[in-house]
């Protein structure tokens, strides 16, 4: 295990002031601590010792801050790389992240923040990934593939570049997207979230751009949009696939000027927002398929993130548990319960296809419902049999399921049912499991008759 003392940083700086601070900065927390002036000099370093971080200028007189990068890259992987610069930009900022770099910060120096992205660097060379409450908010994990993904939200967050979060549904993208807005120049401005799926189509775009006084039936006053009521902050667009065709154009044009009319008026409304926009499937086989606009696509994919399915984090199971049991059992007002070994192993063992929602559903459930303080593996097999009944469930032949001659919309019908039974009605969870979108799990629904109050 490595200790504080024998964790090493470079500092890469032409000028003096800036390396002597950085210097110190860097003594005072426990690190050992080389300087360059030049990326002459920084080459000299990187060919003779590895380190555990670089941070180093933009520009030099003999070249830039990528260049080190690339560098440090090629003769050490592992080795992590903060960018400084006097003059900053979304370009470079874009650049810096899609090659690598841990941050982006603009002079004069943030130290707290400077030392923090530090932080993860250490806590990774000791081999004790937890991540820091204070830094990522919501979000619970000690995985490396989780604290990449942080780590790359925050140096996203230290622009104002557009971002597209591709995940897979119940893995934390709105919370991901909220404390990108948090760790920004806007967190003290408005967070604005819209959800593409769940707006009915026809009142998306007065949803996002608002309305004139008359411009349809029922507009008995102007209305501001998603994008004025988000103006100096942050709109998250959830669920960007479901945006309709038709609608693409104006919201491409609306992201490119940052300008837009409301429904019903010519006069164009100006706003300063940035964007982040969520969705649970590729947006680029979408385009493949034509069912959404090239152009779009590569307009919001400036800054691609991503977050890793639980399946690909099962160690954070068992601190997703333990969370979750401490938040129910407060409201509920009950004690926290003891989650025994066994009980945990059983979590563990689990696919969870909605992810860290699903988890957290489950563990509300057995909150609910297990009387006893002491959770085993009796408890999880008691709940997790009423919580997927067909876990156990004999296996039937298609025949005796679906006898011959039996309209497919009538299956369908059952089929749509039964899932929406299981997941009490969740919409959501329900299109998940039936791998459709939300949209057309509404427009089934509708078609079918079913009760629309009950599957709210």
């Amino acid at each position: 295990m490595t200790s504080e003392a024998e964790l090493s940083v470079m500092v890469v700086d032409d000028e003096p002031g800036i390396r002597t601070a950085l210097r110190a900065n860097f003594l005072r927390h426990g690190w050992n601590v080389e300087t360059a002036s030049c990326v002459r000099d920084a080459r000299r370093h990187i060919d003779t010792r590895v380190f555990d971080l670089v941070v180093t200028d933009v520009r030099m007189p003999d070249g830039t801050g990528i260049d080190v990068m690339q560098a440090v890259r090629k003769a050490s992987p592992t080795t992590g790389v903060i960018l400084l610069t006097a003059f900053g930009s979304v370009p470079e900022a874009v650049d810096a992240m899609r090659d690598g770099a841990l941050d982006y910060l603009t002079k004069p120096i943030p130290f707290d923040r400077l030392q923090a992205t530090a932080a993860q660097v250490m806590r990774q060379a000791k081999g004790t990934q937890i991540a820091d409450p204070e830094l990522v908010g919501d979000i619970i994990g000690e995985s490396p593939m989780l604290l990449r993904a942080l780590q790359r939200a925050r140096a996203a967050a230290a622009t104002d570049a557009d971002v597209l979060i591709e995940a897979e549904s119940g893995t934390g993208k709105e919370l991901l997207a909220r404390f990108i807005h948090d760790t920004s120049r806007r967190r003290d401005e408005p967070f604005v979230a819209v959800n593409c799926a769940a707006v009915p189509e026809a009142l998306l775009e007065s949803e996002l751009f608002g309305h004139g006084k008359g411009a349809f039936t029922g507009a008995l006053s102007p209305k501001p949009g998603k994008f004025e009521v988000a103006n100096g902050g942050t709109l998250l667009l959830d669920e960007i696939g479901e945006m309709p065709l038709n609608l693409q154009p104006k919201l491409l044009r609306a992201l490119q000027e940052r300008e837009f009319e409301r429904l019903g008026e010519a006069r164009p409304v100006r706003v300063d927002i940035r964007i982040i926009a969520t969705t649970n499937v590729s947006l680029e086989a979408m385009v493949d398929r034509g069912q959404f606009r090239t152009d779009l696509f590569y307009r919001l994919n400036v800054i691609p993130l991503t977050l890793p399915p639980l399946r690909e984090r099962r160690d954070d199971i068992p601190v997703l548990a333990l969370h979750f049991a401490n938040k129910f059992a407060a409201l509920q007002g009950r004690t926290t319960p003891q989650l025994h070994r066994k009980f945990l192993d059983r979590l563990q063992s689990q696919a969870w296809p909605g992810n860290v929602r699903e988890l957290g559903n489950f563990m509300r459930r057995v909150l609910t419902l297990c009387e006893t303080n002491e959770f085993d593996e009796r408890c999880f097999e008691s709940e997790f049999q009423r919580y997927q009944p067909s876990v156990n469930a004999p296996r039937h032949s298609a025949e005796s399921v679906a006898p011959a001659g039996i309209p497919i919309r009538h299956l369908e019908r059952i089929h749509l049912e039964k899932t929406l039974a299981l997941t009490d009605g969740n919409r959501t969870h329900a299109a998940e499991l039936l791998g459709i979108s939300l949209r057309t799990l509404r427009n089934k629904i509708r078609e079918y008759g079913l009760p629309p109050r009950r599957y709210a």
